[in-house]
């Protein structure tokens, strides 16, 4: 099992803790942030952070189950969730909800940030209470957009070190350049592109460059 980045990132987890303090007037007490597994199934999902970090047993237990992820995604249902989970009809059957609810946690709300290919990353904010109607919700979803930007800047910056040359050969090659045209957006020569190309690849893993491109968006690196 890999840890959460946010583990081995003061700076990261400094960013999550920041965030949980603004939450807790709001009556949230832990964030997971999870995201695709790079290497594995459209279904397989990594804990990226969690917050605090004695929560990581059932952040690892929901990373793990079919709940919400790309089945949830499938059925065209929203990107914002909110569920209680003491009464969810799943309860008994579900680790994840057994184990949540153990830390005295009762209800999530879940916010979705779409990839390609069907992907996602997904925030979750829990808390130790019932929330009264769905404008507490909408107020974290609200909250969870906000940070979005700094936090999966933060989360990709700490799972891949691509060069800022090597990046841009990427989101060039996204958009859809070859390497002679990104040559000349970059002003260098061709190889010296399908240099920080075959760099990127290797760093993410892959032998061609749509992989690379791909595997660089589940990251969030694009």
């Amino acid at each position: 099992m890999t840890l959460p980045v946010n583990f081995d990132s003061v700076g990261l987890d400094g960013i999550l803790a920041d965030w949980l303090c603004a939450l807790r007037e709001q009556g949230v007490e832990a964030v997971l942030v999870l995201g695709p597994d790079p290497l594995g199934g459209r279904d397989q999902r990594d804990v990226l952070a969690v917050h605090p970090p004695r929560l990581l047993g059932p952040a690892q237990a929901l990373a793990e189950s079919l709940d919400f992820g790309a089945g949830w995604r499938d059925s065209d249902a929203p990107l914002v969730a909110w569920q209680d989970i003491s009464k969810s009809a799943f309860e008994q059957s579900s680790r994840w909800r057994r184990l949540w609810l153990a830390h005295g946690y009762q209800t999530l709300v879940r916010v979705a940030f779409s990839l390609p290919a069907g992907r996602a990353f997904e925030c979750f904010m829990f808390s130790p209470r019932a929330f009264a109607d769905r404008s507490e919700a909408a107020a974290l979803a609200w909250s969870a957009f906000n940070v979005w930007p700094m936090l999966r800047r933060s989360i990709a910056e700490q799972r891949v070190a691509l060069s800022p040359r090597e990046l841009e050969s990427l989101n060039l090659a996204f958009e859809g350049l070859t390497a002679r045209e990104t040559a000349q957006r970059m002003d260098c020569s061709e190889r010296t592109v399908n240099y920080h190309l075959a760099n990127a690849m290797a760093k993410l893993q892959t032998d061609n460059k749509l992989a690379a491109v791909q595997r660089a968006c589940w990251i969030g690196l694009i």
